[in-house]
């Protein structure tokens, strides 16, 4: 009876994280799928994984006067030709790595000495001015988009890439992670880092810093994924200069009103904005998970 037990709790153990796995890849699966299909396909939601990848033509190049030969092509070249051609999306990709690297860089910045402090040293207020750390993790970004966007515009610097990036250059999810990981780092460390006459701030970057790596990591993965993804507010201040769009905000390029939506090139442009995203997660996997793990031991 221990054994069937056994083997059943396993069981269902697996079948639960088969069904979730499930659930998380097939958005992707379908993504991938209709970037490789005509409009046709698509709606129909037919051919297979691939399509079936027969001639298709494009409306666009028939207006352009162009011969039917000259404008036929398989769906996944239309689609993933039109994702560049229809709009600029190497330019909303530059803009969404310098929006995602300024803030994350501004966040190690400031968050690192913030987590130091709070974890090392000793001064009255420590243990409030941390549950006021836990407290800022509870309101969400939707609460002070409002007091946020009208400081912006009272200064001036709504469509700009200041406005992307300077309310998130705190990061409170950040200082926690921080403050957790160096929680595990020994005192002694410290202590000997102090008595070769070490300053606060040389301890934080010269030895804190490189024991941190891991936990870094862990913070680049969600500190990046929450921006580059991020539609609402770069569609809050970002409202008459399209050079500045984010990848996200910059997919409704691909909406249209008379025709209808280009799924296939829409598709398509969001698999090239998300495979930069998957592989890096890929890569920085092994560390991602050594850095949660460390930040939980304290």
């Amino acid at each position: 009876m221990m054994k069937h037990s056994r083997w059943f709790g396993e069981f269902g153990k697996h079948a639960v994280l088969l069904i979730g796995a499930i659930v998380v890849i097939l958005p992707f699966y379908l993504m991938l799928s209709f970037s490789f299909k005509s409009p046709a396909e698509i709606q129909s939601i037919s051919g297979g994984f691939f399509g079936s990848q027969e001639l298709m033509t494009d409306r666009r190049c028939i207006k352009e006067g162009r011969s039917v030969e000259e404008c036929s092509m398989r769906p996944v070249v239309y689609n993933y030709t039109a994702a560049f051609s229809e709009a600029p999306l190497l330019r909303y990709l530059l803009n969404g790595v310098i929006v995602t690297v300024s803030i994350f860089l501004i966040q190690v910045v400031i968050a690192l000495p913030c987590a130091y402090a709070l974890a090392k040293l000793r001064f009255w207020g420590r243990d409030v001015v941390f549950g006021l750390v836990i407290f800022c993790l509870l309101i969400p970004v939707h609460a002070i988009a409002l007091p946020l966007y009208l400081m912006l515009a009272k200064v001036g610097l709504t469509n700009t890439y200041a406005a992307l990036v300077i309310p998130w250059t705190i990061s409170v999810f950040g200082i926690f992670l921080m403050r957790q990981f160096f929680k595990t780092v020994p005192d002694d460390l410290i202590d000997a880092a102090r008595m070769d006459g070490m300053s606060e701030f040389g301890i934080v970057w010269k030895v804190m810093l490189p024991t941190a790596i891991p936990a870094l990591l862990a913070f680049a993965i969600f500190s990046v994924v929450a921006h580059w993804n991020d539609y609402f507010w770069p569609r809050v201040v970002i409202t008459g200069d399209r050079d500045l769009m984010t990848p996200p905000l910059g997919l409704r390029m691909f909406r249209s009103d008379l025709d209808g939506n280009e799924y296939g090139p829409m598709m398509a442009a969001a698999t090239v904005i998300v495979a930069p995203l998957v592989v890096a997660f890929l890569l920085a996997q092994r560390r991602f998970i050594e850095g949660i793990t460390l930040t939980g031991m304290k």
